[in-house]
């Protein structure tokens, strides 16, 4: 099993977060900040999107802020922080479930999928993701 290190998010990673939620927040006709306050907002933003169309496989960038979307939801639900994780891949944004060894990585579970041509419905995905990681979190094997 590879090693990693979990660690705070450094300013500049804090920093492109921060950018990517002002570009999805740029998607609500008004009071962006509010709109994007509640999870549902959250995956409102994500699912117009995805089917509007309005990014496509070459738009990386844009994915990758909608897995920020879908990111900022499953933390406010479950409570996770985002980290910086520091493994053989390099370093990358991920939710942590605090007090345990739980990793998510949201920011290409829709970019990757959507550069392989998949249909994505944002809705299972956060719900599947979200019952995995509880039913992780709670079977009482997790460091």
């Amino acid at each position: 099993m590879a090693s990693l290190e979990r660690l705070t998010l450094e300013d500049e990673e804090q920093e492109w977060l921060d950018l990517a939620r002002v570009w999805i927040k740029g998607h609500f006709a008004s009071n962006p900040d509010a709109s994007y306050e509640s999870i549902d907002g959250k995956l409102a933003v994500v699912r117009a999107n995805l089917a509007q169309d309005w990014v496509g496989p070459e738009d990386t960038w844009k994915l990758q802020s909608l897995g920020i979307a879908l990111g900022d939801a499953l933390a406010q639900d479950l409570s996770l922080d985002w980290v910086t994780v520091d493994d053989e891949y390099g370093r990358q944004p991920a939710l942590h479930w605090p007090g345990t060894g739980i990793l998510c990585f949201p920011l290409t579970m829709i970019s990757c999928r959507v550069e392989e041509g998949e249909a994505i419905d944002i809705d299972t995905m956060y719900e599947m993701t979200r019952q995995r990681l509880n039913r992780i979190a709670f079977a009482g094997d997790v460091d």
